[in-house]
């Protein structure tokens, strides 16, 4: 019988082991609840086990519905952290919605308590997991909302693991109704309005704290056997909840601590005010615990009874001597406590294309660059970059969220609009902090004279924050020159193009490139732009990439004036990358980021130069520079990730992976080093789940997961899927995957397969061969001479850490 079910059908009646829905292969049903049913699957591309879940027929009523469902559901996606089962996937097919997350064959967290309560070590050890994963939800705005022991397994190995983070939410209902609208349907729900908080109960909003209420119920049942409410009428439940306080735990066993009591009592508090205010503060408290120190919520307890036998004497006391020294002004008080902080950080919006051609996008993106290019030539103000600013291009958030983000004092934003040869600007410059407008103004001119008004505008800034330009400053931010408008459009274009990082954006900006040099074979900035473009594409991979953009970086040069940044940071990448001339990529870098400390990229690679000659620290805080001009660029926390990991320093590179997956739950270098690191610290279940994550998402990243089977201890799996991988299209040659191939290989011990490997990424000059020795995966085969000769031929350096 054909297994495809008809698309009108439900889960219940065609749902069968053996069931194919895209990649995923049903074996058995493992439960059902209110959304559906849940099946263990095979997911046949990747060769494991999946927990599938079977959404009910109408479960989402229509397309707007399910596109909320799977913008919630790639939200959750984000959710990389050992103590959260993640969601893989989410998809359609036959007529059937179904979630993909990770299968934990474990049993329920409370299944343990058989035999009765937990000791207090192990009810804090599972307590510390629980407000972790919570933790790194909640810093991602997630709540749980439905946390409750059936959401809390335990691996065979014993962590921790949540299951079904958010989709309570996804299932929410959309009319509004309240939880507690219908006892009927409150009925149904017994198990899980057991854990919901007061809050959750009245129909208001909720938020980490809740989750907070719902694990401090399940600790209450881990550390004394029993519910903290087991009324068996949902009515019951709902007026207990609101209205009654559950026995102390210590007295139903009275082998929990004070400590321990405290801590979950906090939890319990019905005022979320009362409660931990952080699933961190939750997590704090049970290693203190642990560690056998005081705990803070039995501390608060302490000082709140304290508190309440001292009267209000000294306080007032104190504000009247205050409020008379700050009325008279008394040493300048008044003045120093009310002045506004200096802005000293500032981030330029994206310009609003008043056209209202989507054609003409680019040049309001261009306008936009060239400003924070112009204001970034002043040393003591800090600005963010073009990249990081873009991600909020059409955003209507307000302006102190945008500020808090980005971590600025001020920011401005305003318009373009560009009628045949002349361009209107408008922009504004607004403090960020109480949203008060301190300077606008609207600017006419030709566009040859474009770049000149981008001058003024940002000599006009300076002088409105009190920022003092050094002569120097003044001459660059003077030295503006007309601009050919048909040059100047190509010019835009193709920077606009290549910002998008795509293969497609990069051909097409490097032809408005080439457009624009063969117009005007005079002015450096369109060479000095094909010169950074050929220069990201040789990194990828891109035959004579480097060589052509040597030639050009080399006519910007030659055309002198006042050298581009974006000149010295091709020519930096070109020596780094492709002539392993060390010495040179350090002067081109550095200047380079002298010129615009805004491009993050050049920030990037002079932390990889630093620690290609082993100055680690140094290479540490040149990558959080760049963090810091492009804080929403998730490649600059995986790059600091990837060097921590190199380091031996696995928790540090974890947290920065981490990081870049929040900004990008699918960047391929965050999983990569997300799971490289995981098996640095022997996690070999988490490295396998976040490389094969990396496997789905990006093909060409598929090496990674060879090497973490390997050192799993899984060889015939690796040596398996190995052999399939090398048979798939696009066929390795060398570059990266030889790198990733030569790793997979010195794992296995087959050096003589490595080196060939090796060899091949030497004969297709893979860019990061310098990098030899920092590679940590490359350690059984340094001894061998073949090592030693490559470690010469990259010209790589070698010296002491420091």
């Amino acid at each position: 019988m054909d297994p495809t079910p008809d698309p009108g059908s439900t889960p219940g009646r065609s749902a069968a082991p053996g069931l194919t829905l895209g990649h995923y292969r049903l074996i058995e049903r493992i439960g059902a609840g209110g959304m559906g049913e849940v099946w263990r699957a095979r997911d046949e591309r990747l060769e494991r086990d999946v927990a599938l879940k079977l959404l009910l027929p109408g479960l989402l009523a229509d397309e707007a519905a399910r596109k909320r469902f799977r913008r919630e559901a790639m939200a959750l996606s984000k959710l990389a952290h050992p103590n959260i089962a993640m969601v893989f996937d989410f998809d359609t097919e036959h007529g059937l919605d179904f979630l993909v997350m990770e299968y934990v064959a474990g049993p329920v967290v409370t299944e343990h308590l058989a035999q009765g309560p937990l000791l207090e070590a192990e009810v804090a050890r599972l307590g510390v997991q629980l407000a972790e994963g919570l933790a790194a939800a909640h810093a991602q705005g997630i709540v749980h909302r439905d946390l409750k022991p059936g959401n809390v397994r335990l691996t065979p190995d014993g962590r921790l693991k949540i299951l079904d983070f958010g989709l309570a939410k996804l299932m929410r209902p959309t009319d509004g109704r309240s939880l507690t609208a219908s006892l009927t349907e409150a009925q149904a729900l017994v198990g899980t309005l057991a854990y919901m908080a007061p809050e959750q109960v009245r129909g208001e909003a909720v938020d980490a704290r809740s989750d907070l209420w719902s694990a401090g119920l399940v600790l209450y049942e881990l550390a004394t056997g029993r519910k903290a409410y087991a009324e068996e009428s949902s009515a019951q439940l709902l007026y207990a909840i609101l209205n009654l306080t559950p026995a102390s735990p210590r007295s139903l066993n009275g082998r929990v601590s004070a400590g321990l009591e405290a801590i979950i009592l906090k939890c319990l508090e019905r005022a979320p005010a009362r409660r931990y205010q952080a699933a961190g503060e939750l997590a704090a408290d049970l290693q203190r615990l642990l560690g056998g120190l005081t705990v803070e919520a039995e501390r608060f307890r302490m000082q709140a009874r304290r508190a309440r036998t001292l009267g209000i004497a000294v306080p007032v006391a104190v504000v009247v001597v205050l409020s008379a020294l700050t009325a008279l002004d008394v040493g300048g008080l008044r003045t120093r406590l009310f002045a506004p902080a200096p802005i000293r950080s500032i981030a330029v919006l994206p310009l609003t294309n008043l056209s209202g051609d989507p054609n003409q996008e680019y040049f309001a993106d261009g306008m936009t660059e060239e400003l924070i290019t112009d204001l970034a030539k002043i040393a003591s103000l800090k600005v963010i970059s073009r990249t990081s600013v873009m991600q909020f291009k059409g955003t209507k958030k307000p302006l102190r969220e945008i500020a808090a983000v980005l971590g600025v004092d001020g920011v401005i934003e305003g318009s373009v609009l560009r009628i045949g040869e002349r361009v209107r600007i408008a922009v504004q410059l607004i403090r960020a902090k109480t949203d008060t407008h301190l300077w606008a103004e609207s600017y006419e001119r030709d566009q040859r004279d474009i770049l000149a008004v981008q001058s003024e505008v940002a000599q006009t800034i300076a002088r409105e924050i009190k920022v003092k330009l050094t002569p120097q400053e003044q001459a660059r931010l003077a030295s503006a020159r007309p601009v050919n408008p048909k040059v100047y459009e190509y010019y835009l274009k193709g920077r606009f193009y290549l910002n998008k990082m795509t293969p497609e954006g990069f051909e097409r900006g490097l032809a408005y490139l080439k457009q624009a040099t063969e117009i005007d074979s005079t002015n450096p900035l369109p060479f000095a732009g094909l010169a950074l473009g050929y220069s990201q594409v040789g990194h990828a991979g891109r035959p004579d990439a480097f060589a052509q953009a040597r030639a050009a970086a080399r006519k910007a040069e030659e055309l002198g004036g006042e050298p581009p940044a974006e000149m010295y940071l091709a020519f930096g990448m070109i020596k780094l990358c492709s002539d392993w001339d060390f010495a040179g990529a350090e002067k081109d870098l550095r200047r380079a980021s002298e010129l615009n400390p805004t491009i993050g990229e050049a920030h990037r690679w002079y932390s990889w130069y630093l620690l290609l000659i082993r100055h680690r620290d140094e290479a540490l805080a040149e990558m959080k520079r760049a963090q810091e001009v492009e804080p929403l660029t998730p490649l600059f926390y995986a790059d600091r990730g990837w060097q921590y990991w190199w380091m031996g320093q696995n928790d540090k590179a974890i947290e920065e992976a981490r990081k870049a997956l929040e900004l990008d739950p699918n960047f391929n270098e965050a999983l990569h080093v997300l799971g490289s690191a995981y098996a640095g610290k022997g996690m070999f279940a988490e490295a396998v789940t976040a490389h094969q994550k990396l496997a789905a998402v990006d093909p060409e990243w598929r090496w990674s997961l060879t090497r973490t089977y390997v050192l799993a201890g899984r060889k015939d799996e690796a040596r398996k899927l190995l052999a399939r991988f090398l048979k798939e299209e696009p066929k390795p040659t060398g570059g990266w995957a030889g790198w990733f191939l030569a790793e997979t290989y010195a794992a296995l011990g087959e050096k003589d397969e490595a080196f060939r490997w090796l060899e091949a990424a030497y004969q297709e000059r893979h860019s990061f061969l310098p990098w030899l020795n920092d590679n940590p995966a490359f350690v059984p085969l340094r001894s061998d001479p073949r090592f030693q000769d490559l470690v010469r031929r990259v010209n790589a350096p070698v010296g002491e850490k420091k």
